[in-house]
């Protein structure tokens, strides 16, 4: 699990499940790191491969993108429609 964000306090969590050699897995982040210059939140990565309890659930379904613990994103993420879903958090803090 990789976290690019390091002050972990009250912000708006963001969790990506992917793989290593996933197209779709790389675009995501992009993206997710490219909101992240604008708003200030937790970025999660969790590789399916390393985590067996979740392998079976995602295996075919990645990138799945939560945020604050719902699923907000599966296959591809809009910047413009990520950017609305963490606008309705209350936690994010503007860069």
């Amino acid at each position: 699990m990789k976290i690019f964000s390091s002050n972990k306090a009250q912000k708006t969590k963001v969790e990506i499940y992917s793989k290593p050699d996933c197209h779709l897995c790389e675009e995501a982040k992009i993206v997710l790191q490219q909101a992240q210059r604008k708003f200030d939140f937790q970025l999660l990565e969790i590789n399916i491969l390393e985590a067996p309890e979740v392998y079976d659930e995602y295996k075919e379904k990645i990138p799945v993108v939560f945020i604050d613990g719902r699923k907000a994103f599966k296959y591809r993420i809009d910047y413009e429609s990520l950017i609305k879903k963490l606008k309705g958090t209350s936690k994010f803090d503007f860069r």
